[in-house]
């Protein structure tokens, strides 16, 4: 039931960013995550105003046997951090009909495919070093980022 109610607010995510017409580029982090702020105005800086849709994480294909239907061999990001433009978000298919999926980033994932098209996206490969999930480590300092801890 949770993993339904995730995705649902996924679907609903994606109808309302659809509505910001004027914002450009759009973050989605974890609760659980931290990203370095100069990393992100980086890409903010080497992204505003790019041609086609684009979509910034850290990307996997669904795998046949986990995905039967429409979700079946789709591009998706790991969820702890999405960054993506306006012109992705304006050709999400939101209204995506799928049997099954383990998470809300496979439905984010089939939205992109199915929408925008896979040829059509440029995926780019988030950099790791600037993203922490769950666990924060610097400088002698360890945070434990997750509130709740099966999360």
């Amino acid at each position: 039931m949770l993993v339904q109610q995730e995705n649902e607010k996924t679907k609903c995510f994606a109808r309302a960013i659809k509505r910001f017409e004027h914002k450009e580029l759009f973050i989605k982090l974890d609760d659980d995550a931290l990203v370095d702020i100069d990393y992100a105005i980086g890409l903010i800086k080497k992204y505003q105003g790019y041609h086609k849709p684009m979509y910034i994480s850290d990307h996997e294909r669904t795998k046949p046997r986990n995905f039967p239907d429409s979700l079946n061999g789709v591009m998706y990001g790991n969820g702890k951090f999405y960054m993506f433009n306006r012109k992705l978000a304006q050709c999400l298919k939101t209204d995506i009909k799928y049997r099954d999926s383990p998470n809300e980033d496979s439905v984010f994932g089939g939205m992109v495919t199915h929408g925008c098209g896979e040829d059509n996206v440029e995926y780019v490969q988030e950099d790791d070093r600037w993203i922490w999930h769950k666990e924060y480590t610097s400088k002698n300092k360890n945070i434990d980022l997750a509130f709740i801890k099966n999360h």
